[in-house]
């Protein structure tokens, strides 16, 4: 069920009902929540995102949640940003590691990897149920320029070790959703794709990657925080994180 808004040429609904927050327990979670469809799909993709949304198939969306806001948007300054020692040390550890972008098709290969991931990290959550299908629509149901990111290992079998998929956005890149082995946690291996994502970007000339929500009371999110400077988006727009 939804409860419909309108704004100009885009209409916004409220999911109802509340669901779980997956995040913080005994919180409940609703989003705001539009389609991205048309030939503007790209410029309001762009636009939303600068204003703290996120996509997810064909929609973007933000936490609605009566009485929290703890989801607070955050993006990485690429211009500003210098790894810092502990980051540096994560990519003297992965340089054995190449990335592959390519068009945003999903796998088998991805699947069984994605699978194992969220197995060993969320378990308790609801993509723990998904199936290839429910994957591949994850991955290829994109009105926007969508790719997929491979990091693979140099073996002679160059072993996907994880995965990012990204949208490429007008100020920056936008890091939808990454997995990786969860049986080599000392390769730190989700730093070490955020810190690609922050090279390509610059690279590219962008000055963002954005990366989704960051919550101060979870323990999920606090990595997020190494990456300096970091803005965050508030009612009066994006400001750089302090503390």
């Amino acid at each position: 069920m939804f409860i419909r808004q309108t704004t100009q040429t885009l209409r916004f609904f409220r999911t109802t009902p509340a669901m779980r927050c997956p995040y913080l327990p005994h919180r409940l979670e609703t989003k705001l929540v539009t389609e991205l469809s048309g030939p503007d799909a790209v410029a309001q993709h762009d636009t939303l995102t600068d204003a703290g949304f996120r996509r997810s198939h064909h929609f973007v969306y933000k936490p609605l949640c009566d009485g929290c806001r703890a989801c607070v948007p955050v993006r990485i300054r690429v211009r500003d940003f210098e790894p810092n020692r502990w980051q540096r040390r994560i990519l003297a550890r992965n340089e054995h590691v190449h990335a592959i972008e390519a068009p945003s098709l999903a796998s088998g290969e991805q699947f069984s990897l994605f699978s194992r991931y969220v197995a060993a990290r969320h378990g308790e959550g609801d993509m723990a149920d998904m199936d290839f299908d429910d994957y591949r629509a994850m991955v290829e149901e994109s009105p926007v320029d969508t790719a997929i990111v491979e990091f693979r290992d140099d073996s002679r079998e160059g072993r996907l070790v994880g995965a990012c998929l990204v949208d490429w956005l007008g100020s920056g890149v936008s890091a939808v959703y990454s997995y990786f082995d969860p049986q080599a946690p000392r390769r730190s291996l989700g730093t070490y794709m955020i810190l690609w994502l922050a090279d390509a970007a610059a690279r590219r000339g962008l000055p963002y990657v954005y990366l989704g929500y960051w919550i101060a009371d979870s323990t999920k999110m606090a990595y997020k925080r190494a990456f300096r400077p970091l803005e965050c988006f508030g009612p009066e727009g994006w400001t750089e994180l302090t503390g």
